[in-house]
C-alpha cells in the first residue's frame, strides 16, 4: 500500500531545493574577482562562522518559541539581501556585513526545516518514515547544490555576476514556499503543554545537553567531521584555481560528485538499520583518518578522487545524525536542540578554517591535510571510550 504523506513534506521538498541551490557555491572565486585578497576571504569565512555561531542558538529559539513558518520566512529575507550586497558590494566590510546575513539566513533554517518535517510526520503517525524522508531532502539538497555549481562553473568566466541576480530569484521562490506550509501542530503531554518562554526552552535545553552524554557526544563528533570535510572542500577550490582548472572540469567534477553523494544517501537508510552507532562511528571516522593520510601523497588524480570521497562521507553523515537526533529529543526541544548542533559546528570552523589556511600557505594543501589526519587520529585514539554506549 503506497504512503500518503502530509502536504508539508512535498513543500519540504521544494523548500530544500530553493534553500540550497548552490549558485554561489563558487564565492571564494566570485570574490577574487571583486578584489579582495585570499586573507580578506578567509576572514569571511571566519566572520560567517563566528555570526553562525552567535546566531544559531537564539534562531532555533525562535521557532520553538513563534513557529517554524516565521523562522524560515526570515531566513529567505536575509538570503535575499545577503546576495544584494554581495553582488552590489565593492569594500571588504560590504561583503562582510553580506556573509553576516548569509549565516544568519542558514542558522534561520538549520534544524527548523528537519523538526518541521518530523512533527509533520508526528501529526499522522508517520515519524517511522521520518529517515526516508530524511534520505529524500538530502538527495534534493545535493541534486540543487550541485545544479546551482555547475551553472555557475559555466559563468566563471561569463557573467559571474548572474550567479547572486539567480540567487536573489531563487530566493523569492523559497518565501512563496514558506508562505504554502502549514505549521504542524504536535499536541504534548498533560504536564507540558503550558505555554513555553525562551526561558524555558534554553534552560531545559542546557539540562539535556548536561545529562544526555549520548547526545552531546554525538553532536561533539558530527561537528569536528563536517568541519574537516567542509574545509577539505573549500580550500580544494583554491587548489582548482592554482592548477587553471577549466568551467568545464569545474562543473564536471561537481556533478560527479553529486552523483556519487545521491548514491551513497540513497544507502543511508539501510546502513542505519544495519550498523550500530558505534561501529558506523567507528566505519567513519577510520574513513576520514584514512582519506587525510592520503592527501600527504600529492598526485592530482588522487587528490580529486579524495575530494570525492570527503564530500561522500560529509553526504552521508547529514541524514544519519539528523535521524539519531530526531529520535533523542523531545517536540518541544527539537529547533533548539538541533541549533545547538549547528553552534559546535560553528565554532569548530572558526578554528578549523584559519588553521588550515595557515596551514596550506607555509606548507601545502597535501601537508596541511597530512598533518590534520595525524591530529584526528590522536584525538580519535584519546577519546575511543567516549562512544562506548554506542552498542
Amino acid at each position: 500500500m503506497k504512503t500518503t504523506y502530509p502536504a508539508n513534506i512535498a513543500k519540504g521538498y521544494a523548500y530544500s531545493f530553493f534553500s540550497w541551490f548552490g549558485i554561489t557555491g563558487l564565492w571564494v572565486m566570485y570574490l577574487q574577482t571583486k578584489g579582495l585578497n585570499l586573507v580578506e576571504i578567509g576572514l569571511c569565512e571566519s566572520i560567517f562562522h563566528v555570526a553562525s555561531f552567535i546566531f544559531e542558538v537564539p534562531s532555533g529559539v525562535l521557532a520553538d518559541r513563534f513557529s517554524y513558518r516565521f523562522d524560515l520566512f526570515w531566513g529567505r529575507i536575509a538570503a535575499i539581501v545577503s546576495a544584494l550586497i554581495i553582488l552590489f558590494g565593492q569594500s571588504f566590510w560590504l561583503f562582510a556585513l553580506g556573509f553576516v546575513l548569509s549565516a544568519l539566513s542558514y542558522n534561520l533554517q538549520s534544524g527548523t526545516i528537519d523538526a518541521l518535517l518530523y512533527d509533520s510526520l508526528i501529526t499522522t503517525n508517520l515519524v517511522n518514515h521520518y529517515p526516508k524522508v530524511a534520505s529524500n531532502v538530502d538527495i534534493i539538497i545535493e541534486f540543487a547544490d550541485t545544479a546551482g555549481v555547475v551553472i555557475a562553473g559555466f559563468l566563471v568566466h561569463w557573467h559571474f555576476e548572474l550567479t547572486y541576480v539567480i540567487a536573489i530569484l531563487v530566493g523569492i521562490f523559497g518565501i512563496v514556499t514558506v508562505i504554502l506550509f502549514k505549521e504542524p501542530r504536535v499536541k504534548q503531554p498533560t504536564d507540558t503543554a503550558q505555554p513555553q518562554t525562551i526561558k524555558s526552552i534554553t534552560v531545559s535545553a542546557y539540562h539535556v545537553l548536561k545529562d544526555n552524554h549520548q547526545l552531546r557526544d554525538l553532536m561533539l563528533f558530527d561537528a569536528l567531521f563536517g568541519a574537516i570535510c567542509t574545509t577539505y572542500y573549500y580550500y580544494f577550490q583554491s587548489l582548482m584555481e592554482a592548477n587553471r582548472f577549466s568551467g568545464w572540469m569545474i562543473s564536471s567534477l561537481m556533478i560527479l560528485s553529486a552523483l556519487v553523494n545521491i548514491a551513497g544517501i540513497r544507502l543511508t537508510p539501510k546502513i542505519q538499520a544495519a550498523f550500530s552507532k558505534r561501529l558506523l562511528i567507528f566505519g567513519l571516522s577510520c574513513s576520514l583518518v584514512a582519506l587525510l593520510l592520503l592527501s600527504w601523497v600529492n598526485w592530482q588524480p588522487l587528490l580529486i578522487s579524495l575530494f570525492l570521497i570527503s564530500q561522500l562521507l560529509a553526504a552521508l553523515i547529514t541524514p544519519i545524525f539528523s535521524n539519531y537526533y530526531n529520535t533523542m529529543i523531545a517536540s518541544q526541544q527539537r529547533a533548539t536542540l538541533l541549533s545547538v548542533a549547528n553552534v559546535l559546528f560553528s565554532l569548530t570552523m572558526i578554528i578549523t578554517f584559519p588553521l588550515v589556511g595557515w596551514l596550506i600557505q607555509v606548507n601545502s594543501f597535501s601537508v596541511a591535510f597530512g598533518l590534520i589526519g595525524i591530529a584526528v587520529l590522536v584525538i580519535l585514539v584519546g577519546t575511543r571510550k567516549a562512544f562506548e554506549w554506542q552498542q
